[in-house]
């Protein structure tokens, strides 16, 4: 990944309870691998994605869970604990750090900063050090949509760049995150890449 300065991009999506990454349930979470090509375009290689039980203590929003749909008490869930979720994505992140020489990854997301709160309040309230990701810098896809395709809402930045989106999945960690790689490898793909020297 040359291109990123030795970063490799995880697109990331999370689902929650509320909009405080201190207070509020972490509910769903997918990453999205990415891989480039023979002709160096990125394209989407591999998801991992988990339903999170609720830490806790955790405040849970009613309005958040009608606008994602989930119900945190489902048994059907089969959710597993934010400890383990976070762990078993960073040893894929990990495995793929070293399978593309990077030194660290870079989270991808549409309005990619709250993503990366979440995971860094998950991280301190269990006092989980392995983070795999740059502490501060992202990869935002509202900003670059906002630039290209003059949009910043997902559906809209998808619809402008031709990309199906189906509304009745939206707010799916996992589906949310594959639509946002799709639109980020269009992109990356769609401008060359010269090194500076």
């Amino acid at each position: 990944m040359r291109r990123f300065r030795g970063l490799l991009p995880v697109v990331i999506d999370i689902e929650t309870a509320g909009l405080n990454p201190l207070t509020d349930a972490l509910l769903e979470i997918a990453a999205v691998i990415l891989d480039v090509d023979k002709g160096g375009q990125l394209y989407r290689s591999q998801t991992l994605s988990y339903h999170i039980e609720p830490f806790k203590g955790a405040r849970i929003e009613a309005a958040s869970l009608e606008i994602t749909g989930i119900d945190p008490t489902n048994p059907l869930r089969f959710a597993i604990p934010e400890t383990q979720a976070l762990y078993r994505i960073f040893t894929l992140i990990r495995e793929k750090l070293a399978s593309f020489a990077c030194y660290r990854a870079i989270l991808v997301g549409h309005n990619a900063w709250f993503d990366l709160n979440f995971i860094l309040a998950a991280l301190k309230r269990h006092g989980m050090t392995d983070n795999p990701f740059h502490q501060f810098t992202t990869l935002d896809t509202a900003s670059l949509s906002a630039l290209i395709y003059g949009e910043t809402v997902l559906a809209r930045a998808l619809r402008r760049a031709k990309i199906s989106f189906d509304l009745r999945k939206a707010h799916s960690a996992i589906y949310d995150a594959e639509r946002t790689a799709d639109l980020f490898c269009l992109m990356v793909n769609k401008f060359a890449f010269t090194p500076i020297r």
